[in-house]
């Protein structure tokens, strides 16, 4: 698993780079903030229940969740899965609310 900072992942996004974000946390902390991942809570990833994922498997796709563990964990299953490029958010929301408060 690749690891990428909240630097280079807000510098991508203010880019315009087209990217494969991950939201792994559950729905009540997405809906209260979010950066555009599509939400696919780590339980979801830990029973295997990845079909609407698979057309990413040979793409990028960078995971995150509130701190970084729960991405660790779930860039390991997808590894485990044959997703063959995936990146752990560091540090998650928290990291990225300090960094970029507005």
């Amino acid at each position: 698993m690749d690891i990428i900072t909240i630097d280079e992942l807000h510098n991508r996004m203010t880019a315009g780079e087209a990217l494969n974000l991950i939201d792994v946390r559950e729905p009540y902390e997405h809906d209260e903030f979010n950066i555009g991942g599509l939400l696919h809570p780590l339980g979801r990833i830990m029973s295997a229940d990845v079909d609407d994922l698979e057309g990413l498997k040979g793409s990028e796709v960078i995971v995150y969740c509130r701190s970084g563990n729960r991405s660790g964990q779930a860039a390991m299953m997808l590894e485990s899965m044959g997703f063959s490029n995936v990146k752990n958010l560091q540090g998650g929301m928290m990291a990225w609310r300090i960094q970029f408060p507005g």
